[in-house]
């Protein structure tokens, strides 16, 4: 694609890293931000840097913060028995928006991925663990909410064989959730009552 000039060509190049944007796309929103005031543009900029520098994660459950401790753990409304054990802040977005589950949380940052080098040390799994032993048997259950892949199925088999010396009831969501679907994208009806028709895992 020929440019105009090597500024659009920089920054279209710089869009189009974003997940699901191409380059013609990069290249609508690079020319839209340019017939746009200068301040709307550098609003996006400093909104961006701030994202940036000054983001946080809660030191009890790893998801997004603004914060050292997020506003779902330092609710008094939240049952501390359960924590619910999701891949990323965008599970926990889809699953608060189905106003079905009231525990905690604890954010792994990912799955066990072995094709992607992605290992149990990479993940936030020590930290659940150290949650469910510290709580000194106040945390009763862990429900795991990870997507029906592979991937998925794996961690979940994995942090099992961390937990079972613990006395924790450990389940599963519903399989609502198609097999290979990612979590993100489940309507909320269906990822609600995935929640409340949890099941047992088995551990053996």
């Amino acid at each position: 694609m020929e440019y105009p000039s090597k500024l659009i060509e920089q920054a279209v190049e710089e869009i189009s890293k974003l997940p699901g944007i191409g380059k013609k796309t990069a290249l609508r929103l690079a020319l839209y931000l340019l017939k746009e005031s200068e301040d709307q543009t550098l609003a996006l900029s400093h909104a961006l840097n701030e994202l940036r520098q000054n983001i946080r994660y809660c030191k009890y459950c790893h998801n997004i913060s603004d914060d050292e401790i997020c506003n779902i753990c330092v609710s008094h409304r939240r049952d501390k028995s359960i924590i619910c054990v999701v891949e990323d802040t965008r599970d926990v977005m889809a699953i608060e928006n189905t106003s079905q589950y009231t525990g905690l949380y604890h954010v792994l940052g990912g799955v066990i991925s072995p094709i992607e080098g992605v290992g149990p040390s990479d993940l936030n799994i020590d930290a659940l663990v150290n949650r469910v032993k510290d709580s000194h048997g106040a945390v009763k259950e862990v429900i795991f909410a990870l997507s029906s892949t592979m991937e998925g199925d794996t961690t979940t088999f994995y942090l099992t064989k961390k937990l079972k010396e613990y006395e924790v009831k450990l389940s599963t969501i519903a399989r609502g959730i198609p097999i290979g679907g990612e979590l993100e994208y489940a309507d909320e009806i269906t990822l609600g009552r995935s929640i409340l028709s949890r099941t047992a895992y088995a551990k053996d």
